[in-house]
């Protein structure tokens, strides 16, 4: 996918500000940033626990590859405001229907062919910082798409209130994951709901104590 430069240079500049809050003024650590592949298909697969996530998620990829984007699908009230919508479209997100949104689907599978993509496979925020569920949407597109997949593992911001002075937070990235084993499989639900359980519990091994999956 063509971006045009200018957005490229928008968005850096962008990350960058964020970067003056989440580390500047606070102490946001990045760990295993490393693991991310410079070029090609690429899902950043995270667990979801403040609205802080879809901002910092892309500074802490971003610095790291500069120029280029981190795409991510968000909710469509966010771009029913035209400021909101404009400046959340500007740094690659666009608007997915709750429930099933084939259109966004369909957009996610086509950017993963040589894009970064950031989702969260539980589809709902978890303020408590307790890993949920994961979505076996999340499977389908991982199956159809075959993108290297990085677990990622946010802790501590869910408990920051803006504005934060000195706060302490964590963004772990990952290993690549193996689903060779699962892509042998049939192309059906308990496939999907496998690959994404898979991706669930490398997350889940990378979190504190307190923020591993619910039993």
């Amino acid at each position: 996918m063509k971006v045009s430069l200018v957005r490229r240079f928008w968005v850096t500049f962008s990350v960058w500000v964020i970067g003056c809050y989440a580390s500047g003024l606070n102490r946001f650590a990045v760990k295993g940033v490393e693991q991310i592949p410079s070029s090609g298909g690429v899902l950043i697969a995270s667990n979801h626990i403040s609205a802080y996530d879809t901002v910092f998620l892309p500074w802490a990829v971003i610095r790291h590859h500069p120029l280029q984007m981190l795409w991510a699908p968000a909710k469509e009230e966010l771009f029913r405001n035209w400021f909101t919508g404009t400046l959340y479209g500007s740094w690659g997100a666009f608007p997915v229907k709750r429930g099933r949104d084939v259109r966004a689907g369909k957009h996610i599978n086509d950017l993963l062919l040589d894009q970064k993509v950031m989702l969260f496979p539980e589809g709902t925020r978890h303020k408590d910082g307790v890993l949920g569920k994961g979505n076996r949407g999340v499977g389908k597109i991982i199956y159809d798409t075959k993108p290297v997949v990085i677990p990622t593992a946010l802790a501590g911001i869910n408990r920051w209130r803006f504005p934060s002075l000195g706060a302490e937070g964590c963004v772990s990235f990952g290993a690549p994951l193996n689903f060779e084993d699962l892509f042998a499989l049939p192309d059906c639900k308990e496939t999907h709901q496998l690959i994404v359980d898979r991706v669930m519990h490398a997350i889940a091994a990378m979190l504190p104590n307190e923020g591993r999956i619910a039993s």
